[in-house]
């Protein structure tokens, strides 16, 4: 294909697998919170401690790293605006990797444990913002889609990879060394090496060289993107429809100002219309519970009859393979062909069919069919464990297909990268609370089980009426188009 270049297979690589960031800590700390070697060494299952703060500390571990992304959303605008989103991709997998440093030496220091995975989301926060921001602003309009996507698609690559390395972990490592789960967490290093290597292919986005001013330097490299000569017709005409966004900025001293895009995204009606629209979007996605499955994959499962150990960890890999298969289809086929719109809406309706399913299951056998030889209990639980699976399935085709694209071709280029940050701030402040609500929403006291699935369901059939009468279909059109289509 003419427009695959060295540039752009290496964009695809070391910006698309950005996503895997956060989906291999997702992975990786959904197991290893059930190794009996970390149980011990941090006392999860300490009996001096009530149920709630058991739930509260096992929370405070697996949250922590959606709390250090909160920062690091903010310090994503900062360097992408400073230095451009490959330098800013550099220093965020730098940080990544000073963060899981500092959580494999531990050694059983709870505060170290904690600082490091804070640092580790300072990193990991900044991949939501450079890596979709960059490859919708290096793609041609036609593959936009699918190369954003590549980044949605690349968190399940993540989280297939940590979810195999607690399971290998569980069966061949000693459950008396701390070996058992810091060799899967130091898969985290390999993976931030293997990204620095593949930006040394990469170019400077031609859209922030514009906004800088260095027009040769972006001629050069959208030439370069879509092999062809910098001084080319296509290369000549897109170049002027990107420069035409920042025809109106005034000097490139008032552009470098960082108070000018804090004034157009809010003091500009059309672009605060879009943030909100932007906002609704990640709040319906977070909490329609594919997440949280995600998160505490392992506990769902024992809901379900599932008991060994083993064989939960065996399901939720399985899970994270499910979730990447479905989502590497809607990329290479469905994205860009069916489009936005379609894709969301099949997605949303799959997660709800499942959602409704597990909901009606744990409500009519609130202990999941435990201790039952009935044929038909077992076949029901079975059916449930399906809908699980059914679950990522829905959510890999519909919202995490669209919420990276969404941020990316919604939001004019002068505010794209505040706004991006903010969502990306909202989406890991409902990641953190998601995450710290769901051990607690599970207790006997409070929702229940069957009363959580319940809620999933509601918010995703709330998805499914603002995709309808909402969702615009921004397919096959150019960024400075798809920024026009909402008001």
């Amino acid at each position: 294909m003419k427009d695959l270049t060295i540039p752009i297979i290496c964009a695809a690589v070391g910006f698309g697998l950005l996503g895997a960031a956060k989906g291999l800590d997702e992975g990786l700390i959904a197991t290893t919170v059930t190794l009996p070697s970390f149980i011990k060494e941090y006392e999860l299952d300490s009996t001096a401690l009530s149920a709630a703060e058991r739930a509260n500390r096992l929370s405070n571990i697996t949250s922590m790293v959606h709390i250090g992304s909160l920062p690091g959303a903010l310090l994503a605008f900062l360097f992408n605006e400073g230095v451009g989103p490959l330098w800013a991709m550099r220093e965020m997998c730098l940080l990544w990797i000073v963060g899981v440093v500092i959580v494999i030496t531990s050694a059983g220091d709870m505060s170290q444990l904690i600082a490091g995975r804070f640092i580790m989301g300072m990193g990991i926060g900044q991949a939501g913002i450079i890596g979709p921001i960059y490859l919708a602003e290096v793609a041609s309009s036609v593959r936009r889609g699918m190369l954003v996507n590549i980044y949605a698609s690349s968190e399940y690559i993540g989280i297939l990879i940590g979810y195999f390395a607690g399971y290998g972990a569980a069966l061949h490592l000693s459950t008396h060394s701390d070996e058992q789960w810091i060799i899967p967490q130091s898969t985290q290093l390999m993976m931030a090496v293997i990204l620095l290597l593949f930006s040394l292919g990469c170019v400077d986005s031609p859209r922030y060289l514009c906004r800088i001013g260095r027009l040769d330097q972006a001629s050069h490299a959208l030439g370069r993107l879509r092999r062809q000569p910098s001084d080319s017709p296509d290369v000549k005409d897109e170049l002027q429809s990107i420069q035409s966004q920042f025809a109106d900025d005034g000097s490139k001293r008032v552009w470098w100002s960082w108070l000018t895009p804090w004034t157009l995204l809010f003091g500009d009606k059309g672009n605060r219309s879009r943030l909100l629209f932007l906002v609704s979007a990640q709040l319906l996605s977070q909490w329609s519970g594919t997440n949280a499955i995600t998160t505490y994959a392992p506990e769902f499962f024992s809901l379900l009859s599932v008991t060994d150990k083993s064989e939960k960890l065996l399901k939720t890999g399985i899970f994270g393979a499910v979730k990447l298969f479905s989502a590497l289809v809607c990329t290479i086929f469905f994205i860009d062909q069916v489009g936005r719109k379609r894709s969301l809406m099949s997605g949303i309706i799959l997660q709800l069919l499942a959602l409704l399913y597990v909901a009606i299951y744990l409500t009519a056998l609130p202990s999941g069919g435990s201790g039952s030889d009935s044929k038909a209990v077992h076949g029901a639980a079975i059916a449930a464990i399906v809908s699980i699976y059914v679950t990522g399935v829905g959510y890999a085709f519909g919202w995490n297909s669209v919420q990276y694209l969404l941020n990316t071709e919604i939001l004019p280029s002068k505010v794209r990268t505040l706004g991006t940050s903010i969502l990306m701030c909202i989406h890991y402040a409902n990641r953190f609370a998601l995450t710290k609500a769901v051990p607690t929403m599970m207790l006997a006291d409070a929702l229940q089980p069957k009363g959580t699935f319940w809620f999933f369901f509601a918010v995703a059939f709330l998805g499914l009426l603002w995709g309808i009468f909402l969702l615009p279909e921004t397919a096959k059109s150019n960024l400075e188009e798809t920024s026009k289509m909402v008001e």
